[in-house]
């Protein structure tokens, strides 16, 4: 049914919100604040700078996706009252660039392979970190693509974003199951044309627009389910 299975990284793959237990040990009792506003900040920045230039040729507002990550983390620490020593950004940034995997995201990967599916990354995320995170989890050799942005200078949920997969592989819209824990994605993927499977870990109610996913489960694994 399907020849190539494509994830989103940040959220689906890797835990953004691993970052929780060093935020709070470097400003305790705000770290679970701190990594929730900071996740939504860096979401914020790629709409602001996809929708305020949405050219064919990328944004001139575009600025990669560690850049946005970093510009995040400082303006919610000013907006905490947190004091956000330059050693204390480092060691922030050293931690996303090697987000923890979810416990069942290499061993997905692996069954899928074993399947004979291609599988791909299609993410905001800059080259460079994904291949960190990417390389961190040892998942390189169950992916035969990581797809970023930075190709066409505009961040998801720009339909340009999502043609990325088709520039990349020899399949069909209706070849492709999008992967993605993120509800707006699996909303913008599933408006593009994609086959969606939203993975739900938290069991929150999907958007109140657009077309509802073709899929849904609370974990990685289900997607073994439509496939096997």
């Amino acid at each position: 049914m399907y020849k190539l299975i494509a994830f989103d990284a940040y959220g689906t793959l890797f835990d953004v919100y691993s970052m929780g237990q060093l935020a709070e040990e470097l400003f305790p009792d705000h770290g679970q604040a701190l990594s929730l506003m900071w996740r939504d900040r860096q979401i914020e920045y790629t709409r602001l700078v996809t929708m305020s230039d949405p050219s064919p040729n990328g944004s001139k507002h575009y600025l990669p996706f560690w850049e946005l990550t970093i510009r995040s983390l400082r303006y919610v620490c000013k907006r905490l009252g947190l004091d956000l020593t330059a050693s204390n950004e480092k060691r922030l940034m050293d931690q996303y660039a090697k987000l923890t995997g979810f416990s069942d995201s290499l061993e997905v990967l692996k069954t899928i392979k074993s399947k004979g599916l291609s599988t791909a990354i299609l993410s905001n995320g800059s080259r460079e970190m994904l291949a960190t995170v990417v390389e961190a989890n040892g998942l390189k050799p169950y992916l035969d693509k990581v797809i970023t942005v930075e190709d066409v200078r505009l961040f998801k949920t720009a339909p340009q974003a999502y043609e990325l997969l088709l520039k990349n592989f020899s399949v069909s819209k209706e070849e492709i199951l999008f992967v993605s824990s993120n509800a707006w994605d699996a909303l913008s993927a599933r408006w593009y044309g994609f086959d969606v499977f939203w993975v739900n870990r938290q069991g929150h109610p999907f958007e109140e627009i657009g077309e509802k996913p073709n899929y849904e489960g609370n974990s990685l694994s289900k997607v073994l389910e439509i496939i096997c």
